[in-house]
């Protein structure tokens, strides 16, 4: 579980970005690549501690490979009325 605040951040903003791009019709392959992209600009940046990426990265792949995160709502079809 993520506790610190900024790494907490980093986690909305990546899941955020998933939900997006799989929106725009992106798959498992291209948001596990940009998950990798991300995390190695915050390592290379120093933006928060090597173990708190660790677990951001840990927590968002639980995220990006949970299905129900990324099911489509599909609408309740409307009831016919027949007044024959």
């Amino acid at each position: 579980m993520l506790q610190d605040t900024q790494t907490i951040r980093y986690y909305q903003r990546i899941t955020d970005a998933f939900v997006e791009l799989w929106n725009r019709g992106y798959r498992m392959d291209d948001m596990r690549m940009y998950l990798d992209g991300y995390l190695a600009a915050l390592r290379h940046g120093n933006a928060i501690e090597p173990f708190l990426i660790h677990r951001l990265e840990e927590e968002a792949s639980r995220y990006l490979y949970d299905a129900s995160n990324f099911a489509m709502t599909q609408p309740e079809p409307e009831p016919q009325h027949d007044y024959y």
